[in-house]
């Protein structure tokens, strides 16, 4: 988890995270120099499972999770939000994905009513199907075209997916969940899953935006993402180069 002045809603994820969480599992959390009372609260929940990194400076939220999975030492890693609530079940689901491939991705619905999230074009239902989980070619041209809803808070990865995943390039300042799902489906190992595992709560401090961009931005995030594929590629070649 990354946290930036999220006093407001953390304790709320916190405690719907450590409940689906085993006594041998951990919760790593890097704060990002917070202004609030985001640490206070992180230490008031007094849970051993919780591991805190205290950032002395910010960095944005790309660079936090980098922190995060580095810091991570298991083999499962499950990525998560400040502010959203995990639903029952959303641990065994991700896990099930993970058995059969590197990067899990399931569904997101709103916090309250439990619609699913719109697309940035309107259309209601956007939601991954389990049925596309290896049409990786489709996934991939998805992503570039901004029609495939991955979410890093609803994403979850094998340490091995690393090794491609890690560290991100410079040039990534947003999306590293659009990152993660590239790295998944161009390794030709993704899994969805049609369950809702994150409800996501929306308020005024939302990182990822619920309405279109502009032009120029919509453009600098296709371009970052067709150099993402590149750097990937890349990547995977000299990986099976050094086998």
């Amino acid at each position: 988890m990354a946290t930036y002045n999220g006093a407001a809603f953390v304790a709320e994820q916190v405690d719907s995270i450590l409940a689906q969480l085993g006594p041998e599992d951990e919760l790593v959390v890097v704060d990002d120099a917070s202004t609030d009372d985001t640490l206070g609260v992180l230490r008031s929940l007094a849970d051993d499972r919780i591991r805190l990194v205290e950032s002395p400076v910010n960095r944005g939220y790309v660079a936090t999770f980098e922190q995060a999975l580095l810091a991570c030492r298991h083999d499962l890693l499950l990525l998560a939000d400040q502010d959203d609530l995990w639903p029952e079940g959303r641990v065994d689901a991700l896990v099930v994905g993970l058995e059969r491939a590197d990067v899990v991705a399931g569904n997101v619905a709103l916090l309250g009513s439990g619609r699913p999230l719109s697309s940035p074009f309107g259309a209601e239902g956007w939601v991954l199907r389990a049925s596309d989980s290896t049409r990786h070619a489709c996934n991939v041209g998805g992503v570039l075209a901004g029609m495939r809803p991955y979410y890093g808070c609803a994403m979850g990865m094998r340490r091995a997916a690393l090794d491609t995943a890690l560290p991100f390039p410079s040039f990534l300042v947003e999306s590293h969940d659009l990152w993660l799902a590239l790295v998944g489906n161009l390794r030709r190992s993704t899994a969805h899953v049609d369950d809702v595992v994150v409800l996501r709560r929306v308020h005024d401090s939302n990182e990822t935006p619920d309405r279109p961009r502009g032009v120029v931005p919509a453009v600098r995030s296709r371009v970052m993402l067709l150099r993402s594929v590149v750097e990937i590629s890349r990547r995977q070649r000299r990986s099976l180069l050094n086998r």
